[in-house]
C-alpha cells in the first residue's frame, strides 16, 4: 500500500509520522518527504486505509491521507523507462568501474537478436569490458565524443555523455558515461540525407525528348536489379541525379546513398574515405579509427563520381571489394563485409583510358555491368524549355522575386546555342539573368550578356558556339577566318560585298552580341550595323 499524507509544513512532523509506524510495527518499505506531502510505502497485506488514518490523527497538521498508485520517485522511473523504450537507439548507463547500472529496452532487443537471450534479462551489473573490443576506461571521457565500437560482435558508433560528480566537491569527477549505440545504417542514411536536402527519384529526371523517354525506361528497369551502373555523360548532365533516382526507384530506396567524388581527394584520403581506417592507422587518427562509406552505406548504394580518377592501386583494392563484398579498414587486420550496390560515372571515355593502360580492364568490366549513358544537351533540346522552366521558377524562389517570362527570341537563343557545359552551364546563366532581371521579362540580349560572361571561351578565343541558322548547322570559326572568294563565286561587286557582309556578320556578331560592340570592333557607327543586320535577316 502506498500513502499520500498531506500535513502543514511544520518541524518534526514527519518524524512523528514514522514513530506512529513504528508503534504499530508497520513493514514500511519507503518513504519521500517533500513540503507538505509524505510520502509512504507500507507491505502490509490486512492493513486498511482506515486504521492508517485514525491512528495519524492525533497528530497535529494532517490534513488527509489518501492511497495512490506509485510514489513520486516510482512514477518518475516509469516515465524515464517510457521515454527510453521509445527511443531507438541502444543506452547503455555504466559506471566509473565499467559496470552496467542500466539499458533501455532497444538495448535489451539488441541482445537478443544478437544471439545474447540470456544476458538481456541480466545484463546490469555486469562488466561492459567484457563485451567491447576496448579498454572501458576510453569511454570515460571527461566531454562528449563519438568512436567507434565493437559491441557484442557488431561495429557502432558510440555517443559517451559523460556522468560528472558534484562540481563543488569533488572538481567534475567522471563517475560513469552514458553509451548511445548507433548503427553503420542509421549514421549512413544521416549522412545521405544531409547531402541532399530532398529525395531526388525519377520524376527528378526533367524531359520529354525521345533520348530521355528512353533513359528514363532504362533507369527503371535497371533500379530492379542488383547490379553495378556505370553513368557515362559529359559534365554538366546530371549523373548523380541520375544516380540517387536509379538508387530511390530500387529496393534500396530506404537504405543510405553516399556519394564520392573520386578526383576531390588524394589517394590517401580516397583510401580511408572510402574503406575506413583502425585506431592508430596513422598519425592523427581517431582513437577508435574510423568507418568508411563503404561501411556506413551497408544496404544501401555508393556512389563514385569521376572513377577514371581513382589511381591503379585502389582501383585494385575496389575489385577485390567487388569480388566478394570483402574488405579491410586501412591498418586493420579484420576482414569486414558490406552488401552495397556499386553506382559509377566518368565524363571521360574509359574505352580510351583502357588502352592506354590508365584503368584497369578486369575493373571496367565489374562496373559496367549496366551501362546508362546521358545525351548532352545539345542533343535533347526540345527539353530545353522545360528545363529553362524549372529553373527560373527555382532561381526566383532563392531570389524573392516573381517568375520572369522568357521572350520568343530568348528561348530561341537558348535553344540553338550549344551549351558545352551542358544542364549545370544552363541552371548556372539562368541563375544569373533571374538575379539582374528588374523587369519581369528575360530578353534576348540578357541572355547574350550572360553568355559572354560564363563562357571563357568566348571570350578567350573566339569560339561561336550558337548555330548558325542560315547554314543551318553549328559555327565554329573564328574572327581571323574570314573565307575568300574564287573568281567563279564573283558575280559582281554587289553580290561579292553582300556575300563578304553576311559572312562577317555571321561570325562576328555573336562574339560582340550587341550593335554597338559589334560597330566599335568595326569602327563603323551603330546605327549603320543595325541597318545591315536587318538588310541581311539576321537576328
Amino acid at each position: 500500500m502506498r500513502l499520500e499524507i498531506k500535513s502543514t509544513n511544520r518541524i518534526g512532523i514527519s518524524q512523528e509520522i514514522l514513530t506512529i509506524f513504528a508503534q504499530y510495527s508497520w513493514d514500511l518499505r519507503a518513504i519521500e518527504v517533500v513540503k507538505y506531502f509524505t510520502y509512504v510505502h507500507v507491505e502490509e497485506t490486512e492493513l486498511k486505509l482506515l486504521d492508517i488514518t485514525k491512528s495519524l490523527s492525533g497528530v497535529e497538521g494532517i490534513i488527509h491521507c489518501r492511497e495512490i498508485d506509485l510514489l513520486p520517485s516510482e512514477r518518475r522511473e516509469s516515465h524515464l523507462q517510457a521515454l527510453l523504450a521509445k527511443i531507438p537507439d541502444p543506452i547503455i548507463d555504466i559506471d566509473d568501474q565499467g559496470l552496467v547500472l542500466a539499458i533501455n529496452q532497444s538495448a535489451r532487443k539488441l541482445l537478443i537478436n544478437s544471439d545474447q537471450i540470456d544476458l538481456a534479462d541480466s545484463f546490469e551489473g555486469q562488466c561492459i569490458a567484457d563485451y567491447i573490443d576496448q579498454d572501458y576506461q576510453t569511454l570515460l571521457t571527461d566531454k562528449p565524443i563519438s568512436t567507434t565500437i565493437t559491441f557484442v560482435g557488431q561495429s557502432y558508433i558510440a555517443d559517451l555523455s559523460p556522468v560528472l560528480a558534484d562540481t563543488k566537491n569533488s572538481d567534475g569527477k567522471v563517475t560513469g558515461a552514458v553509451i548511445i549505440l548507433r548503427t553503420m545504417n542509421t549514421l549512413g542514411r544521416q549522412i545521405s540525407l544531409m547531402q541532399t536536402q530532398k529525395e531526388q527519384g525519377i520524376d527528378s529526371i526533367i524531359g520529354h525528348s525521345a533520348k530521355i523517354k528512353v533513359l528514363i525506361a532504362q533507369t527503371l528497369r535497371f533500379a530492379e536489379l542488383e547490379l553495378p551502373v556505370l553513368v557515362s555523360g559529359e559534365t554538366g548532365t546530371g549523373k548523380e541525379l541520375l544516380a540517387r533516382a536509379l538508387h530511390n526507384a530500387g529496393k534500396r530506396a530506404k537504405a543510405p546513398f553516399l556519394a564520392i567524388n573520386c578526383a576531390a581527394l588524394p589517394e590517401h584520403l580516397l583510401e580511408s574515405e572510402l574503406f575506413g581506417y583502425a585506431p592508430g592507422a596513422f598519425t592523427g587518427a581517431q582513437k577508435g579509427g574510423k568507418p568508411g562509406l563503404i561501411e556506413l552505406a551497408n544496404g544501401g548504394t555508393i556512389f563514385l563520381d569521376e572513377i577514371a580518377e581513382m589511381s591503379i592501386y585502389l582501383q585494385a583494392k575496389l575489385l577485390r571489394f567487388l569480388q566478394d563484398l570483402s574488405y579491410r579498414r586501412v591498418g586493420g587486420t579484420k576482414e569486414l563485409k558490406a552488401n552495397v550496390r556499386i553506382i559509377s560515372a566518368s565524363h571521360q571515355n574509359l574505352t580510351s583510358l583502357l588502352e592506354k593502360k590508365l584503368f584497369r580492364e578486369d575493373l571496367f568490366y565489374r562496373l559496367n555491368v549496366l551501362n546508362l549513358e546521358l545525351p548532352p544537351l545539345r542533343e535533347r533540346r526540345d527539353d530545353i524549355p522545360l528545363l529553362v522552366q524549372h529553373f527560373i521558377q527555382n532561381a526566383a524562389l532563392q531570389v524573392n522575386q516573381k517568375v520572369p517570362r522568357v521572350t520568343e527570341e530568348a528561348m530561341f537563343t537558348l535553344q540553338t546555342y550549344n551549351w558545352p557545359g551542358n544542364i549545370r552551364e544552363l541552371q548556372n546563366i539562368l541563375f544569373r539573368v533571374v538575379a539582374l532581371n528588374t523587369n519581369e521579362i528575360i530578353a534576348k540580349e540578357d541572355l547574350i550578356s550572360a553568355l559572354s560572361q560564363f563562357d571563357v571561351k568566348v571570350e578567350l578565343n573566339g569560339v561561336h558556339r550558337v548555330e548558325d541558322q542560315s547554314t543551318n548547322g553549328t559555327n565554329t570559326i573564328t574572327e581571323a577566318n574570314v573565307e575568300s572568294f574564287t573568281e567563279s563565286q564573283v558575280k559582281n561587286w554587289a553580290s561579292a560585298q553582300a556575300q563578304f557582309e553576311l559572312k562577317m556578320l555571321n561570325q562576328l556578331y555573336p562574339l560582340y552580341p550587341t550593335t554597338r560592340k559589334l560597330a566599335e570592333r568595326l569602327k563603323v557607327s551603330h546605327n549603320k550595323i543595325a541597318m545591315k543586320l536587318r538588310e541581311h535577316g539576321l537576328k
